[in-house]
Parts: structure tokens; C-alpha cells; sequence
């Protein structure tokens, strides 16, 4: 009688405001609810079941209610998109169970906690670690602030930057921002009983073992479920679980915020304008663009939310120079476009009229129109990456002369009609990479054909002139170890031509061929760069070989080697899958495997120096051996010489410890598949595609 009297309150609770929609285009799914206790019981958990299923017969997914653990067999659980854990507490499912669950995830569906979701399973680590955090304590029920930190995901894109509501605020045992985006945390001024400082996460999401994940710490209360801000988050959370809304889960540290409501540092160069409400942009008219002109970038990590409400256009211009007409944008810079509906390049992720994205992989990240989606704009030098909804849909570089990815960035109004926003606009600038090597060009050992010719302008007074097709430059002792491009000043009032950079002698394997336009006149010097692969580590004679038509082909100033930066992101090998860390877990000796790529934290890489950086720690080599077949890990960074990496032949990471590479065992691609060492043989099992 009680329950039946609950579900009837809450339900009438429910109209007192709106939930915002799924999009029209969810195609049905269905979602299993799972609330099985083995500790405190919540009363709630009646009318939160209520909720999901009035959630789901509003936005065109079925829910099925259980607290039967059998259920959780491959063959039980194979028509859910997504399982709520549902106040769930204590041990609530054995060995096979676990086993099963995580065969479902790993198949690529999802995970959503609510609330005691988190004081579930504490011997379960595999669990854990899909949760992301467990209970530590609460104080007593109590109303305070919620700050929503992220607002480009389904969860929580309809909320205001903060809401008051009463709830039971939990403390966590560890803080999951190293493994998880953080889309909202708690404000501890605001109540009484807060264990976690300044940062205090209440919900975040994360790619998770091929799966999707996403927790949300309120939920105590019955009164939670007939709140239409709550019901959004579960709304939201189901359908990023479920695949039906795309997002960037990826963990995030260390970004600078460049508008968040604030618009100090802007400037609106030519017609048309950008509304300023709800710490959102929206453009009108144009064409104009806002650009940040306080300041201006290199190496960078660039990131933002945008939505479409239609068939609509804009884009983010970056390396241009200051300007207050927008065509100079469009002239010196280059525009990563938004407008799902254009032609190959010059549409949603596409280099504006360069280079299309990799549409395939767009379409299955990109969230349709009226909902948000996230940007990540990564330079690093001349090379641009584009990622959408965390997923990498364009690689391009420049190596036009005339243009370059340094300098400001800006968001486009494109003209009447075109009504774009955009929230959230963060960077993160990553710095020089360290051990670049700058030579001048004509500080030869040897040369062939070319010489020295003093020229105004030229870095230390001089170039290496006179180059005609078939003569040569030889520079003895390059340290050539990360080097992975070539990057050279230049100047030619002639036809241009070729320089191949090769080693050991003037018919060495070619590294690369840089590209030497007419750069206008022989005093107007520009910089241009090429990638190189198949660069040997160590200390090397570097030959530069000249090619072209005619005679006086260009000047060469000087070059540059360019190491590795120190980028993040996944490290891709055979048959397209990744370097993986198993579980996410984080205790020294965690095995290093191949897995499908998903995103996740596990396989998120950092370039440090040497080392290659996940979760915290360094990948290594197992006791710092030397013998093929010895076993990668995770391992405490400590500096020695088995957690070093670089570059070699072919794409291949060689341990210099052991002179022996990166490799998948067996040449096998079957997902969990060890890594280890092995001899270095240039096998497809020893490539790897770094960040």
C-alpha cells in the first residue's frame, strides 16, 4: 500500500516540469534496470524505476525492471543497450555473473550508476574501475550546489551552470578525474559535510573497456526522481550509455577557459554579431567572425561544444593573423568547417577546403541536429588533428608556405540564418617540444654543388645558395632520435624544387621530401616542413639531396629536426587496434595488451620525454629485460632505462635498454592479445601510429 501510494505521488510530482527530449532520430533500444541490494535499501529505488520507464516510454526505449542476478548470463543480457545499476548495494552478483557482465561491456554497450551504484562491489575491481569511484561517507540529506562543469553532453546540456536542490551528497574514496570526464561537481561551501575539497566530482562519464559509462552521485531521495533536472541527467546518461548520443569522455586537466560566459579577450571583426546568453554563444548575421584577439597560439589543444538547431553553417578559423576584416581569417588561416550538409571538404570536420574528414568515421560520432557536440582542434606545430565527440575524423598538414597553424582563433557567424552556438571554448598550449635541433644550412661537412652565399635577411647572414638539381649537402653527427619532422626556412625567386633528407649517403633510404615553392622573390623567405618516418634513433651523417628543374632552384637558411611531441592519445598497431592497459587497472604489473580502440583512458598515451605515460603511470619493460618475449606493463614510473621508448624504423618503438621492439605477440590481433619485446624485424606487429 505504501509503494502503490509512493509511485502515485511521485507520479504526480513528475508534471511539475519539463524533461528535455531525445532526439527524434534514437532508433528504439532497451534498457535493463538492476537494483538488487545486499546492504541499506533505498525506498527510492520503487519510484526511480517508475521514472526511467516513464523516461522510456517518452523517448522510444523499453525498460525491463529485475533484482534476479541470474539475469546477468550472455544470453540474458544480450538485448540491452545499456544496464542501470539502480541503488544497488553490496556483493550482488558471483564470479560467472562478473564474467558475463563484463563480456556485455566489453561488446560495446554500457553502464550507468545511480547513487549507491557506487557503494557496490568493493572486491570487484573490474568494477570499480567501470564505475569510476566508490562511496567513502555522506553527511546527513541537505540541500546544496551543484556546478555543472560540462555541458556539451546529453546528461547535461539542458542544466543552468548551477542548481540548488536537496539531496544525500556522497564522498568518494578516490577522485575519478584522472580516468573519467567530470561533468559536474559539488560545491562544499554550500553544505555541510563535504570530504573532497575544491574538487568534489558528483558526475562523470567515461569510455570503458570497448563500453560507455556514466554515473551520477544524486539519486538518494524519492523526491530526486520527480525533479525535471534530475530526470534530464538520467535521460541524458541512458542514452550516452545506450550509443544513442555521441560525447568526448575522455579525462580532461589543465585547460585554460577562453569563454565560459565571459567574453574579455574578444573582438568581432566584419558584419554580423554573437549573443551572449547562458554562458552560450549564438551567431547572427555575417560574415564576421569572433575572434580571441588577446592572444595568439602554437602548439595547442583547443577545445569547445557546438550545436546546430538546422541546416546550418559556421566553422572555428585558427592560425591567421590579427585582423579586423574576417576574409583575412579565410585568406592566411584555416577553417575546420561546421555544416553536416556541405560537399566533401567543406563539411562538418573537414580543413574548409583542403581536406574532407574522414567521413565514415563522422557520421558515426557526429549527435544530430538540436544537440550538442564537442571539438577538440589539436596543432602541434604544422600537424592539425581533428577530433568529434573524442573520436579523431581529420589529419591534416600544412605545408604551404604561404600559411601556417600558428596565431589566433576565431568562431564564425557565416550570415543570416546560419545559427550556430557554442559554449565552453577551453585551450591547453603544450609548449615546444624539447631536443628540437636547428642547423644552419650552410654550416655543411661536406658539400656538393651548392655554397655559401651571404644574402640580407638570412639567419646568421648567410644561406646555402647556388642549388641546382644533383648537388648535395652531407651534416655529420645529427642526433636524429624522436625526429619526425623536417622543417626548413627557405627563399626562391626561382622555380623551386625538392630536398630529400636521407642518411649514410647520398642514395640512403629517403626519410621525406620537402617541397620548396617560389616563395615570390629571392628576399622573401617562408618557412615549410615535411613529415618523416623511418628515422633511425641515435647519432647519424644527415645528407640533403636537391631535385627540381632548371638551375637556381632555391636558397636554403637553415632546418630544423623536429622531435616528438608531447602529445596524447591512443597508440594504434595491428589490424588497426590499440595499445591498451588491461581493465584500466593501475597496480604495478598490469598488463599492456592490443585491444579494439574505444576511446578510453586505458588507452590514452602521453609522450613524456622517453616515456609513454597512461593512468598515471609508465609503459615498461617487465624486470628490464632483454630476451624477446619479455612482457610489457604498467609500472610506477621511476626513470630507468626499462620504461625509455623511441622512435624507430618503420613505426616501430624500440627500447634502447634492450635495442629490442614493441610488439604484439604471435602477430595476433584477437582483442587482449599480449604485448611485449621481440627483435626488431619491421613486421606490421612492431608498427605503431603514435599521438
Amino acid at each position: 500500500m505504501r509503494k502503490a501510494l509512493a509511485i502515485a505521488l511521485f507520479a504526480a510530482a513528475c508534471t511539475a516540469g519539463p524533461v528535455s527530449p531525445a532526439s527524434a532520430a534514437d532508433a528504439p533500444y532497451d534498457v535493463l534496470v538492476f537494483s538488487k541490494t545486499a546492504g541499506f535499501r533505498h525506498d527510492s529505488i520503487a519510484v526511480g524505476t517508475q521514472a526511467i520507464r516513464d523516461l522510456g516510454a517518452a523517448n522510444n526505449f523499453t525498460v525491463t525492471a529485475t533484482e534476479d542476478a541470474n539475469t546477468f548470463t550472455a544470453s540474458g543480457l544480450a538485448n540491452y543497450e545499456a544496464v542501470v545499476f539502480l541503488n544497488t548495494t553490496g556483493d550482488v552478483l558471483n564470479d560467472t555473473q562478473q564474467a558475463a557482465f563484463e563480456a556485455h561491456i566489453r561488446g560495446g554497450r554500457g553502464y550507468v550508476g545511480v547513487h549507491a551504484a557506487a557503494d557496490t562491489e568493493y572486491s570487484w575491481a573490474w568494477y570499480g574501475n567501470l564505475v569510476g569511484a566508490y562511496f567513502a561517507s555522506h553527511p546527513a540529506i541537505q540541500t546544496a550546489t551543484t556546478r555543472v562543469e560540462n555541458r556539451g553532453h546529453a546528461a547535461t546540456s539542458s542544466l543552468p551552470q548551477t542548481l540548488s536542490r536537496s539531496d544525500e551528497w556522497y564522498n568518494y574514496q578516490t577522485n575519478p578525474r584522472s580516468t573519467a570526464k567530470v561533468l559536474s561537481t559539488l560545491d562544499e561551501t554550500s553544505y555541510s559535510g563535504g570530504s573532497m575539497g575544491a574538487d568534489h566530482p558528483h558526475s562523470w562519464c567515461k569510455a570503458f573497456d570497448g563500453g560507455r559509462s556514466y554515473y551520477i552521485g544524486a539519486g538518494h531521495t524519492q523526491a530526486s526522481y520527480g525533479e525535471a533536472s534530475f530526470r534530464a541527467q538520467l535521460l541524458g546518461g541512458i542514452r550516452y550509455a545506450s550509443g544513442r548520443s555521441k560525447a568526448d569522455c575522455r579525462p580532461e586537466t589543465g585547460y585554460t577557459t577562453l569563454f565560459n560566459g565571459s567574453t574579455t579577450g574578444w573582438s568581432q571583426a566584419g558584419p554580423g554579431s554573437f549573443t551572449n546568453s547562458d554562458a552560450t554563444l549564438a551567431s547572427t548575421g555575417g560574415m564576421g567572425l569572433f575572434w580571441y584577439s588577446a592572444k595568439q597560439f602554437t602548439s595547442y589543444s583547443l577545445k569547445f561544444d557546438w550545436m546546430m538547431p538546422g541546416d546550418d553553417n559556421s566553422g572555428v578559423f585558427i592560425g591567421f593573423p590579427p585582423s579586423t576584416d574576417p576574409w583575412s581569417a579565410v585568406d592566411n588561416g584555416y577553417e575546420i568547417q561546421i555544416d553536416a550538409t556541405d560537399s566533401a571538404d567543406r563539411t562538418t570536420g573537414a580543413v574548409y577546403g583542403f581536406q574532407s574528414a574522414n567521413i565514415a568515421a563522422r557520421d558515426a560520432s557526429l549527435n544530430a541536429v538540436n544537440e550538442w557536440n564537442a571539438y577538440e582542434i589539436l596543432v602541434e606545430g604544422e600537424r592539425l588533428r581533428v577530433y568529434l565527440n573524442g573520436t579523431l575524423i581529420n589529419d591534416y598538414t600544412n605545408t604551404i608556405a604561404a600559411r601556417s597553424l600558428a596565431g589566433h582563433i576565431g568562431l564564425q557567424n557565416h550570415g543570416a540564418g546560419d545559427d550556430v552556438r557554442f559554449r565552453n571554448v577551453r585551450i591547453k598550449e603544450l609548449g615546444t617540444p624539447p631536443g628540437n635541433v636547428t642547423r644552419e644550412a650552410e654550416a655543411f661537412s661536406t658539400v656538393s654543388g651548392a655554397q655559401a652565399f651571404t644574402k640580407a635577411g638570412a639567419h646568421g647572414g648567410q644561406t646555402l645558395g647556388y642549388i641546382d638539381p644533383g648537388d648535395w649537402a652531407a651534416y655529420n653527427g645529427m642526433d636524429l632520435t624522436g625526429v619526425v619532422t623536417f622543417k626548413a626556412r627557405v627563399v626562391s625567386g626561382g622555380p623551386g624544387g625538392q630536398v630529400q633528407i636521407r642518411t649514410g649517403s647520398t642514395t640512403g633510404a629517403i626519410l621525406g621530401t620537402l617541397n620548396v615553392p617560389n616563395t615570390g622573390s629571392w628576399t622573401t623567405f617562408a618557412d615549410v616542413q615535411t613529415a618523416l618516418s623511418g628515422v633511425p634513433s641515435g647519432t647519424h651523417n644527415l645528407y640533403l639531396t636537391f631535385t627540381g628543374t632548371g638551375a637556381g632552384l632555391f636558397d636554403l637558411d637553415d632546418f630544423t629536426l623536429v622531435k616528438g611531441t608531447s602529445g596524447t592519445g591512443a597508440i594504434t598497431g595491428l589490424a588497426g587496434k590499440c595499445l591498451d592497459v588491461n581493465n584500466a587497472g593501475t597496480a604495478d604489473g598490469t598488463k599492456i595488451q592490443l585491444w579494439t580502440c574505444n576511446g578510453s583512458a586505458a588507452q590514452t598515451w602521453t609522450r613524456n620525454g622517453q616515456t609513454w605515460r597512461a593512468l598515471g603511470k609508465c609503459l615498461d619493460v617487465a624486470g628490464s629485460g632483454t630476451a624477446n618475449g619479455t612482457k610489457a606493463q604498467l609500472w610506477t614510473c621511476n626513470g630507468s632505462a626499462a620504461q625509455n621508448w623511441v622512435p624507430g624504423a618503420n613505426g616501430s618503438q624500440v627500447n634502447p635498454n634492450s635495442g629490442k621492439c614493441l610488439d604484439v605477440s604471435g602477430n595476433n590481433s584477437a582483442d587482449g592479445q599480449q604485448i611485449h619485446i621481440w627483435t626488431c624485424h619491421g613486421g606490421a606487429n612492431q608498427r605503431w601510429t603514435t599521438p
